[in-house]
């Protein structure tokens, strides 16, 4: 909230001190010029000669008020509303170094005074509001700056102080998510001030929160007006947060063409960060690197380099040096926003729970209600809260083999290192030519427990009821791996898994357990392209084993929505061949191309839609035999009701042999609930 200086006091005094002392002129013009440091040395000399002149000694303490010595002032102030009770010019510039040195619950009590003894005053009324604002007191700061208009109709220092008081106003309403009310007060400035700039800039703000980018680029279009170049780095923002980083980058780079050379530091600044910025969302790395080492020789380590450098390496996925330069950010400014939430950000991208909550918490201290670090806390909590799914399915092959089924998942996290599952399946299968019919219960129990940022053990143990036409019996079931994140951008995950034959009623009946022995890595590379594989070695109870391997090599053409494509290639062979009972080649082999597009449904934002589709053709080569052309596809759309309550239904049809016998095709369709069971965790946060 800003303080506006008050020219009508300056000339109230102006007028007062004109009749005893004209030689005092001088002072007088120094005050309204703004060169206080002048009029400080000349009211005072002009008190050795009259140190009684109580003109002199309210512009002495006014010129020290005013040039950064609030304490001298107000102590001066003291002192003349001792020698003079009672005078009311006194009084309202005592009130007014009040205001100067940030007491504003003294201030509100003496203007509240001050306003019911004159209550035609307009400085009283202006001081009040202006001291109520401060306090964020904002009804009652309107109420008192309106009746300073009333008293003086259009005065340029209320207007500019009511224009302040709505401001702040708006901004609570913001923070309070009241976006409407944001938006009334935003427009009402801009009735007093058409284009204002600093309305512009907050009104812009509060769509872009919103995620309202069509009425955010008719503010900006309004900017543009007298701002060309503010408007077209909030533009390249604009065209960033709707997915289109290539158009924010063209934007981008036009406004660094564009500015003039005599713009002042700031925005040049500005227009170069929002340039970098651009970069870094289209993963021009090696432009983004350059250009920073550039800039850093015109202004060293600045704290917007500094901050640029540490995005550009989360963007790079080196975290440790990502929270170096967020951390000399703070070293140089601990209220700096974008060193408090940047690296808790930080943290919480390596795996750094803990620190990222510290940092997130310290962020909410400096700037309380700040909508991008309550955003931040609230992901953490949601990870965090006790979750409940629930599936339900419905499978057919042209083998005449049909399940149902229905499962229900529970995660119960105790620490941010401790979480406990458990899960609940009841499966029905048969065949309606062999009349073979199964039904099985699985229970499942399990602990994750992550004991380092980057490596997470879990254990998961189980029993499964089997109910088939010819055989009844109990297994015991267990799934324990490591997931773990070895390098940069490298995903693995090492684990056991004893499971049964259970794909349809035959298999169920014969009583198959299978000990898989598996490894999943994941590369990502800075440059768009990864790799998957992953490798099975199965054991199993009737004397057969099986290898299977599977590779994938993708490219990423779009983040937002998820859209990448490449090669699959896919390897089995079992030990023995047993065509009766199930798919057991000697040697097989499929490859295909694939292309894939997700909107992930933990980036959705409440009452949208998410969605999955993988679409994949090739050829499998089932030992000697001709190759044989094979498709697949997957498909999810869901709909995220609110943070708490999602659902998504799904369907699966291929023609693989992969999971069956040569010449089949399998078809799957469900349906899918998840719901957060609190809205927060069970355990504190700290």
């Amino acid at each position: 909230m800003k303080i506006t200086q008050n020219a009508f006091l300056l000339l109230f005094l102006f007028l007062n001190g004109a009749i005893q002392a004209q030689d005092m002129k001088t002072g007088f013009q120094q005050l309204e010029k703004g060169d206080f440091a002048q009029a400080e040395v000349f009211f005072e000399t002009i008190l050795k000669e009259y140190p009684q002149n109580k003109t002199a000694q309210l512009c002495y303490a006014r010129a020290l008020g005013l040039n950064n010595q609030p304490e001298k002032a107000l102590d001066h102030f003291i002192e003349l509303k001792e020698a003079f009770p009672g005078d009311l010019e006194i009084e309202l510039n005592y009130a007014e170094a009040l205001l100067w040195n940030k007491k504003f619950e003294p201030a509100k009590l003496f203007y509240h005074t001050l306003v019911a003894n004159n209550p035609t005053n307009f400085v009283a009324h202006l001081g009040y509001a202006n001291t109520l604002s401060n306090l964020k007191e904002y009804p009652e700061a309107l109420n008192q700056v309106n009746k300073a208009l009333d008293l003086s109709p259009g005065n340029p220092g209320a207007l500019t102080s009511r224009k302040y008081i709505k401001l702040g106003y708006a901004n609570q309403n913001l923070n309070q998510k009241l976006y409407d009310q944001a938006e009334a007060y935003y427009e009402e400035i801009l009735i007093d001030f058409p284009e204002d700039k600093e309305t512009l800039l907050n009104k812009a703000n509060l769509y872009l929160i919103t995620k309202n980018i069509p009425k955010a680029k008719k503010t900006y279009a309004v900017l543009a007006k007298n701002n060309p170049i503010v408007a077209l780095n909030g533009l390249s923002l604009i065209e960033h947060l709707a997915g289109k980083n290539k158009k924010a980058l063209e934007t981008a780079t036009t406004a660094t063409k564009k500015i003039p050379e005599n713009s002042p530091a700031s925005l040049q600044k500005q227009t170069q960060e929002r340039y970098v910025q651009a970069l870094i969302w289209n993963k021009k790395y090696k432009a983004a690197t350059t250009k920073i080492d550039t800039l850093k020789t015109q202004y060293q380590d600045e704290n917007w380099l500094l901050a640029l450098a540490a995005t550009l390496a989360i963007y790079k996925s080196n975290f440790k040096e990502s929270i170096g330069h967020y951390g000399a950010i703070l070293a140089k400014d601990s209220t700096s926003f974008d060193g408090n939430l940047g690296i808790a950000n930080a943290y919480y991208a390596s795996g750094e729970v803990q620190h990222a909550l510290d940092a997130v918490a310290q962020t909410l201290v400096v700037f309380k209600d700040q909508n991008d670090a309550v955003q931040f806390l609230k992901k953490i909590k949601e990870e965090y809260t006790p979750v409940i799914e629930q599936k339900f399915s419905y499978a057919y092959d042209n083998g005449k083999n049909t399940a149902k089924a229905a499962q229900t998942n529970i995660s119960i996290p105790l620490a941010i290192q401790w979480s406990l599952q458990s899960s609940y399946q009841y499966r029905e299968a048969e065949n309606t030519i062999t009349k073979a019919s199964a039904k099985t219960n699985d229970f499942w129990v399990g602990v994750d427990y992550n004991f380092h940022p980057k490596i997470t053990y879990t254990f998961k143990a189980g029993v499964t009821a089997a109910n088939s036409s010819n055989n009844r019996y109990n297994q015991t079931l267990i799934h324990t791996f490591f997931k773990m994140k070895p390098l940069k951008l490298q995903d693995l995950e090492i684990g056991f898994k004893r499971e049964m034959q259970s794909f349809n009623a035959d298999l169920i009946d014969k009583k198959i357990a299978t000990n898989n022995y598996y490894l999943n890595y994941n590369l990502s590379t800075n440059f768009n392209f990864g790799w998957f594989t992953q490798y099975f070695f199965t054991n199993q109870t009737d004397n057969n084993s099986r290898n299977l391997l599977f590779t994938s090599f993708y490219y990423n053409f779009m983040s937002n929505p998820v859209l990448k494509g490449g090669f699959n290639y896919q390897y089995i062979a079992f030990k023995n061949r047993i065509p009766l009972d199930y798919f057991s080649p000697k040697k097989f082999h499929a490859v295909e191309v694939f292309l894939e597009v997700l909107k992930d449904e933990k980036i959705a934002k409440p009452k949208s839609w998410f969605y999955h589709a993988n679409l994949a053709t090739g050829f499998q080569f089932i030992e000697d035999n001709d190759r044989q052309w094979t498709y697949r596809i997957q498909t999810k759309l869901g709909y995220k009701f609110s943070d708490r309550l999602l659902a998504n239904i799904y369907g699966i049809n291929s023609n693989i042999a992969s999971v069956s016998v040569a010449g089949f095709t399998y078809t799957e369709i469900g349906l899918r609930l998840k719901w957060n069971l609190f809205e927060k965790p069970i355990f504190e946060l700290k």
